[in-house]
This record gives C-alpha cells, sequence and structure tokens, in this order.
C-alpha cells in the first residue's frame, strides 16, 4: 500500500518571498485607497475632478512596475560595480537642483529636476544610491570598517557632501533618513561600538546644531513640544493631526468620513497620511498598517540574511539597507503624525501620493526581488542564467 508521502506531486520551487510579495501587495492596495479618500477633497476643488491624484497614482504606479521589471533583470553584481559611478552621478544631480532655472521650486524648497510636468524629486534618489554605494564600500573595506577608525571616516565625508546639498535644497527629512540609514548600515557591518557611538554622537550633535540653526526648524522643534501652545501658527499641522488620531477612536469614523482632510489637515495626501489613516479606520486600522510594514521589513532582512549565508555579502547589506531605510521614513513618519517627533516632510512608503517616491520604490521592490531569486537559485546550486 503506498503512503500518501510517496503519491505526493513534487512542488515546484518558489523563487519569490509569498510574504514580501503578499505585505508589498497589501500596503500599496491600501495606499490607493487611503491616499484617494484623502485627496479626493482638495482634488475636486483644485482640479475640479475627484480622482485626478488617484489617476496621477496610478499612472507613476504603472511607470513603476514597467521600470521595476526591467530592474529585475539587472544581477546585484552589477549595482556594486558601478555603485561609485551611479554616486557620482548622483551628486551632479543634487547639484543641478539648486541651479535656477535648472531645478524647480515648490513650498520654498528646490527637489524637482526636470522639464514641464516631468519632473523628479533627486532627494528621493539618494537614498536609493546612497545604500547602494555604501553596501558596495561596506564590502570593499571590511576589515577597515571593522578595524580601523579610517574605515568609518572616508563614507562619513562622502555622506556629508550629500548632507551639505541636500540641506541646500532644503530637506532635512531626507538628510536624517540617509544619515540613520548608513549609520545602521556600518553598525550592522561590525564596526568597533566604541567607533560606532563616538561617530553616532557626533553625528547626532551635527543634526541637532543643523537643526536648531534655521529658525523655521527651530519653530518646528519648539512647537512639536507644545503645538497647542500656538495652533494657528507652528503647531497648526500637528495640532490638526493629533485631532484627527482623537476623532478616530478603536475603529475609526468611517472609511471616506474624515473631517480632517477637509482643508483642515495640510498635505494630507502625502506627509500626513496617517493621520487620514488614524482617523477614518481608527487603532485597528494602524495596527493593520503597522503590522504590514513590520511583516515586510522582517522579511527583507531575512532575504538579507539568506544573501550572507550565500556568501552574497554585497547582495546581504544591500537588502539591510533598503530594510533600515524602509523601517526608518515609515517610523518617523509615524512619529511625526502622532506628535512623538518634530514634524518634518516625510511619506509613508508605497503609501503616500507622490511620483518620485512610487518609482524610487518600485526600483527598491524589484531589486530586493532580484536578491531574493538568486539566493534560491543558489540554495539549489543553480547560477542565474539571466545574469
Amino acid at each position: 500500500m503506498r503512503s500518501y508521502s510517496a503519491t505526493r506531486r513534487p512542488t515546484a520551487p518558489a523563487f519569490h518571498d509569498k510574504w514580501f510579495v503578499f505585505a508589498v501587495i497589501c500596503i500599496v492596495a491600501l495606499g490607493l485607497l487611503m491616499m484617494t479618500s484623502a485627496s479626493i477633497v482638495i482634488s475636486d476643488r483644485q482640479m475640479h475632478q475627484p480622482f485626478y491624484f488617484l489617476f496621477k497614482q496610478l499612472i507613476f504606479l504603472t511607470l513603476g512596475v514597467l521600470l521595476g521589471s526591467a530592474v529585475l533583470r539587472i544581477d546585484t553584481t552589477y549595482w556594486e560595480k558601478w555603485s561609485s559611478i551611479l554616486l557620482l552621478g548622483l551628486m551632479l544631480l543634487l547639484a543641478l537642483v539648486l541651479i535656477p532655472g535648472i531645478g524647480h521650486s515648490a513650498n520654498g524648497s528646490a527637489r524637482w529636476i526636470g522639464y514641464g510636468p516631468l519632473t523628479f524629486q533627486v532627494s528621493e534618489l539618494t537614498k536609493f544610491m546612497v545604500v547602494v554605494y555604501m553596501s558596495g564600500y561596506l564590502v570593499r573595506h571590511h576589515h577597515e570598517v571593522q578595524s580601523e577608525l579610517r574605515g568609518f571616516v572616508k563614507p562619513m565625508l562622502i555622506l556629508g557632501a550629500i548632507a551639505i546639498l541636500l540641506l541646500r535644497e532644503p530637506d532635512f527629512g531626507a538628510t536624517v533618513v540617509v544619515t540613520a540609514t548608513t549609520l545602521g548600515l556600518m553598525f550592522l557591518a561590525g564596526m568597533r561600538l566604541r567607533h560606532f557611538l563616538t561617530l553616532f554622537s557626533l553625528v547626532l550633535g551635527a543634526l541637532v546644531v543643523i537643526a536648531v540653526s534655521a529658525p523655521y526648524r527651530l519653530a518646528r522643534l519648539t512647537s512639536f513640544l507644545n503645538p497647542w501652545e500656538r495652533p494657528f501658527d507652528t503647531g497648526y499641522q500637528l495640532t490638526q493631526s493629533l485631532i484627527a488620531f482623537g476623532r478616530g477612536g478603536w475603529f475609526g469614523v468611517g472609511l471616506g468620513k474624515s473631517i480632517q482632510k477637509m482643508f483642515y489637515l495640510p498635505e494630507a495626501h502625502t506627509d500626513f497620511l496617517f493621520a487620514v489613516i488614524a482617523e477614518e479606520l481608527g487603532l485597528l486600522g494602524m495596527l493593520i498598517i503597522m503590522g504590514l510594514f513590520l511583516l515586510l521589513v522582517v522579511r527583507i532582512f531575512m532575504i538579507g540574511r539568506m544573501a550572507q549565508r550565500h556568501n552574497r555579502a554585497y547582495a546581504g547589506f544591500l537588502a539591510y539597507g533598503f530594510g533600515l531605510w524602509m523601517a526608518i521614513q515609515f517610523t518617523v513618519s509615524i512619529g511625526v503624525n502622532s506628535g512623538l517627533l518634530p514634524t518634518k516632510g516625510l511619506t509613508l512608503p508605497l503609501m503616500s501620493y507622490g511620483g518620485s517616491s512610487v518609482l524610487v520604490n518600485c526600483i527598491v521592490i524589484a531589486v530586493l526581488l532580484r536578491i531574493d531569486h538568486e539566493n534560491r537559485l543558489a540554495a539549489l546550486g543553480m547560477g542565474d542564467e539571466t545574469s
């Protein structure tokens, strides 16, 4: 008599992490839903079309999927090979953004480059390129980073130059994310604890000095501590966000029924999307979103760990860097929306409205899928025939 196990057909090996794909699809789908809800009023008022921002986001997402499909075919070794040249190209773009006539300004910041409606926010690309470069640096100078002072001085000089260019735009939020991601990568690379603590203290001190040196940043810091003191001035954004959290309660007021998105809460479909989620879906909705992001970051780190187990150090650091970036930006965005952190312009990854953010996030997801695919081929003892 045959046993059941003997008659079972062997299943084909999965070439992608199903939980990772599940988390990405759920976050993107919920993002489209909540971004539409948050933007429908302002879209109708400004564009006389309630779904204007939804249509644009779908266009960006379609372009991002097409771009990601092309990136998916690029072997991770090529990112390592060209990382230095790509970083130089990035710094050139950051410099061009600051030139009047080439860079485009909005809300007092010069962050976009392009022509007419075809513009791109270079600071979003900066987050990606810094991870690509730092991953390669940590592989090439692994021993120096772990044992010598100069091992972390060199990348800090490069990071300092990038930070100066970002602050000239100005984009303090992107500077914080890039700096924190770089420090996290160097810690994971095995930097000595005393070196890391020294570097962390210096960077933290520099960020504090930068934050208090500009009047508008200092105003944001002081208003964050007590937004109700000036609720119609520097504390306006945070007080309106906190009102949204308060109205949401346990289960929210219902999808599409937010009051704060009706011109009370600025940037409801971008920087303060999580406040609208809190108001319409309540604590339950917030926990679901946070759980999905936690699942996403955990699976990204598992992809990185698997790459290192197969002696693919660069791919491992690349995945760790993207995981840190996602975790940091999501945490800061929630902290800003809930009043735990000072107000700064950071969107929810994969959820908030924004063409540049969507395109870069699609590239990140494609690179992570490629790393996972190569990991599984390595586990099966197969070479990647497409590389």
